[in-house]
């Protein structure tokens, strides 16, 4: 099993990259999607949510207002490390069953956006960065997601910059092209990590 790290900034591109590995035969453990399942309603996760920040944060049904907690904790660095001291240790138990379901072929590529910020370099035997310059994540983000330029701007500076990300990099994907450029480049870097596995 080879076990690939997988990051960029919000906006570099990532998911499109996560799809292509897919479609190509990788096993994804996206992390985004597994924090969000460790907080649905009736979860322990939730529940610690609450319990830390208050009752305000749920909607009407009991779920968890993802932007009202955005708001919140994406202003203040104590409140993220709250938030991320919750909600990370149960990412990572579940990431690590998915991994378990894998088989001993399997190239296990894991989408982590806070990959460069939490230090998880060690955990992979080789990390892939998808990598666009800030003003086109800028771009993309108020285009594509809808945020204002604060907003946006905010996110990002909640991250790892730029050269935080490449400095922990195997392997480097440019993204800041159009669509059709990104393709062939997954593709080398998919023919890299088969390669790899098969060591």
């Amino acid at each position: 099993m080879l076990k690939v790290g997988l990051t960029g900034g919000i906006g570099a591109g990532k998911s499109e990259v996560s799809r292509l590995l897919v479609s190509y035969g990788a096993v994804l453990i996206d992390a985004d999607r597994i924090a969000r399942e460790v907080v649905e309603p009736a979860t322990a996760g939730l529940a610690a949510v609450v319990e830390a920040f208050g009752p305000a944060i749920l909607t009407e049904d009991g779920a968890l207002d993802r932007p009202r907690l955005g708001a919140i904790v994406f202003s203040d660095p104590q409140k993220l490390a709250a938030l991320n001291a919750i909600v990370h240790p149960l990412v990572g138990a579940r990431s690590a069953t998915l991994e378990a379901e894998a088989g001993p072929d399997a190239v296990v590529v894991h989408d982590v956006p806070l990959l460069t910020e939490n230090g998880l370099a060690p955990l992979y035997d080789l990390v892939v960065v998808v990598d666009a310059a800030p003003e086109t994540q800028l771009e993309r983000l108020v285009r594509l997601r809808g945020m204002t330029a604060d907003e946006a701007r905010a996110r990002m500076a909640a991250q790892a910059d730029r050269d935080q990300r490449l400095a922990i990099a195997d392997l480097v994907i440019d993204n800041n092209g159009v669509l059709e450029a990104l393709e062939p480049q997954v593709r080398e870097v998919w023919a890299e990590l088969v390669k790899r596995a098969g060591r």
